[in-house]
């Protein structure tokens, strides 16, 4: 079955429900970066909260980017996304070995660690991005980020994000976002609180296969949801390229780049996203150097203008 999102309206449209199953996205994830199944838990959660988010934007060029940086053994985390949305993004450490939690778990508090923060960029077309910080609370990830919606957003979420991992790989990932629409009563918000704490993990209702629609009932405990968007697919997917590697060898200048031309030749880059290797011979690097050269040439020329 394929990954999808679908957003909802429960409550007569007093409360607002975003659904996601994002377990071929993570899945694809964790066979690119090689990651170990706690490291697959922490970041799985980071990319489907980030997938949420950014059905949120509306334009077509609009680019939301997630950095979570803990004092856990993962480091930092970082993912970016469009509005379709495509996702990418890649742990420092995909490779951490940790014993089950006291219940018995996958240690993502103790990998992600107890203290550091989350700091949201979004590029939406405004003359400056909106950047929001918000500190860790647990490391849990769905915890930090209902903390963070509540202090950078000024919105009360609900937030669930859970990844299910066995020998074979990811068996089920997704999450769900709620927000109170402003004519929310005391009477919906609590009914989708006593629904939340019946409705139990969000990757065991994945892995009983049940629906998008018949979790967002559960969780709301509306049987009477109202769907108003179901055509989202996220999807991980770099966007590299050749031409990207090599405008990033330009940016580290001239001289530098003679240094790699006179005692090596060649030059490889790895792409952080999707760990592809782009390889440049010395035909590619002289190139490149040329290009530096019409750059400062043109901009000493325009300076003495």
């Amino acid at each position: 079955m394929s990954d999808k999102i679908v957003k909802f309206l429960a409550h007569n449209g007093r409360i607002s429900v975003t659904c996601a199953d994002t377990t071929q996205m993570v899945e694809e994830a964790r066979n690119i970066h090689d990651m170990s199944p706690v490291v697959t838990a922490a970041f799985g959660r980071l990319l489907t909260i980030t997938a949420i988010m950014a059905t949120e934007m509306k334009g077509s060029k609009d680019k939301l980017t997630v950095q979570l940086k803990g004092n856990g053994p993962i480091g930092v985390m970082i993912a970016t996304a469009n509005n379709k949305p495509i996702v990418k993004g890649y742990a420092t450490n995909p490779v951490v070995e940790l014993p089950l939690n006291e219940d018995g778990k996958l240690d993502v508090s103790g990998a992600v660690g107890y203290e550091g923060y989350i700091n949201v960029v979004k590029d939406i077309g405004l003359k400056d991005p909106y950047i929001g910080i918000s500190p860790l609370v647990s490391g849990e990830i769905a915890e930090d980020f209902a903390n963070y919606f509540v202090n950078s957003e000024q919105r009360n979420s609900a937030v669930a994000l859970g990844v299910l991992v066995d020998k074979n790989g990811v068996r089920a990932s997704g999450g769900y976002l709620i927000n109170p629409m402003p004519d929310a009563t005391e009477e919906d918000i609590v009914a989708v609180e006593q629904a939340i704490f019946k409705a139990g993990a969000m990757s065991k209702m994945l892995d009983q296969n049940l629906t998008l629609e018949e979790i967002a009932k559960k969780i709301t405990g509306d049987e009477n949801v109202e769907i108003i968007e179901n055509n989202i697919a996220p999807e991980f997917k770099c966007d590299c390229s050749k031409e990207h590697m090599q405008d990033a060898l330009m940016t580290i200048g001239k001289e530098e780049l003679e240094d790699i031309i006179e005692k090596e030749g060649k030059a490889e880059l790895v792409c952080h996203f999707c760990n592809k290797k782009y390889q440049f011979d010395r035909n590619d690097l002289e190139n490149i150097l040329k290009n530096i050269e019409k750059s400062e040439t043109k901009i000493e020329k325009n300076g003495k203008e």
